[in-house]
């Protein structure tokens, strides 16, 4: 584990677990070779249809509880996945309509759980990670929802780097294979199946992968701890094929970014900024179409959630006061469309997306006493 991913900050105050484009020279990844396809004739750029559905989802109340309480996870159609608020953070995954808890996972002594928990109808994988002292370490487990059972990811390659990128039964988290190199695996939960999407040689390495419904975007650190670090972004397909980098506004600063429908928003911040909350934003319609700027958003916060991408902003009034709102925006629509407006004071943790139903949430710090309740939209 190399790095901390940056968060916003109530995540930190709640304690829950859980960051460019670079010339090809500086070592891009590599992917297994695959069947070249017989040359065409390059079809023309086509606008994609302007968007009419527009509605503003609604969002619905899940929980509310004290900020010290149990907090939402995500909720699966099957199930409800909360963690404690207790610094290890015991995950509790309950049936979604009788609550009978099905799974409490304890952390190792030393382990701190960490988000996400990917989980399907039928099973769940939680991770814990150690980042204090001299042998940083992490640990994942696979839970059987029928009987509680837990084992290992059977021939998985292991989890090298603390972040797991998750969209249903799918997930994509950074393995280092036998020759010392960053690789990007995309899996499947239930069938423990797996593909490598690249490679990048050592001191460089791969990171913050965000899974949609189709594709797989993380980042590509190169000479990291050096003037000379660069970070891009890439996306791959989850059917398949190489990962191809997103072309940056300024290079060798992407920092995360979400691909769905051949669409892709991505931010950018420099690892220098004394700021690294905030970063600059950028969407694009297809590869081959122009970039788009976005405005200022919350670093690491971008998210694909059914046809959607999704992100959120952090705005501060003249006393210091903070706000937080949530935007999403998807290929055809003219420009993102804010669906939440949160009250000054209330802050929000990062989205989590199941079933086409994104989740967040609002803690109310200011509140006496404190609280934070659980809210969710579905996508249409």
């Amino acid at each position: 584990m190399r790095r901390t991913t940056v968060a916003v900050g109530i995540v930190l105050l709640l304690g829950l677990a859980a960051c460019s484009s670079e010339p090809d020279s500086s070592g891009p990844v590599s992917t297994p070779p695959t069947p070249q396809p017989t040359p065409s004739t390059p079809a023309t750029p086509s606008t994609p249809p302007v968007e009419t559905n527009t509605a503003v989802p609604v969002w619905s109340k899940v929980m509310r509880q004290p900020v010290d309480g149990q907090h939402l996870v995500t909720q699966q159609r099957k199930y409800v996945v909360t963690r404690g608020s207790d610094e290890a953070g015991i995950t509790t995954i309950a049936v979604k309509g009788s609550k009978k808890a099905v799974v409490r996972h304890v952390p190792a002594k030393g382990f701190v759980a960490q988000s996400p928990v990917v989980i399907d109808d039928r099973w769940a994988l939680v991770q814990d990670i150690r980042s204090e002292g001299p042998n940083p370490e992490i640990m994942v487990v696979r839970y059987d929802l029928t009987t509680g059972a837990k084992s290992g990811l059977g021939k998985l390659p292991k989890v090298s780097e603390p972040e797991i990128g998750a969209y249903d039964g799918t997930f994509a988290y950074t393995s280092t294979d036998g020759r010392n190199r960053s690789c990007l695996i995309v899996a499947e939960l239930a069938a423990l199946s797996a593909r490598t999407v690249g490679c990048v040689a050592a001191p460089g390495y791969l990171a913050d992968p965000v899974v949609s419904k189709d594709s797989v975007t993380f980042s590509e650190i190169s000479a990291p701890e050096t003037p000379r670090r660069c970070k891009r972004v890439l996306t791959a397909a989850l059917s398949g094929g190489p990962a191809r980098p997103v072309p940056a506004a300024t290079k060798c600063i992407q920092w995360s970014g979400a691909s769905v429908g051949g669409a892709t928003v991505w931010s950018e911040v420099a690892a220098s900024d004394p700021d690294q909350y905030r970063s600059k934003a950028y969407l694009r319609e297809s590869a081959d179409s122009p970039s788009r700027p976005v405005g200022e958003i919350a670093t690491d916060t971008i998210l694909a959630c059914g046809n959607w991408i999704l992100w959120e902003t952090r705005t501060v009034d003249a006393d210091g006061t903070e706000s937080f709102q949530i935007t999403r925006w998807r290929s055809g629509l003219p420009k993102p469309q804010r669906i939440y407006t949160g009250k000054p004071g209330v802050a929000l943790t990062p989205m989590t997306c199941q079933d086409n139903t994104v989740y967040v949430e609002a803690a109310d710090l200011s509140a006496s006493p404190t609280y934070t309740e659980a809210l969710a939209a579905a996508l249409s």
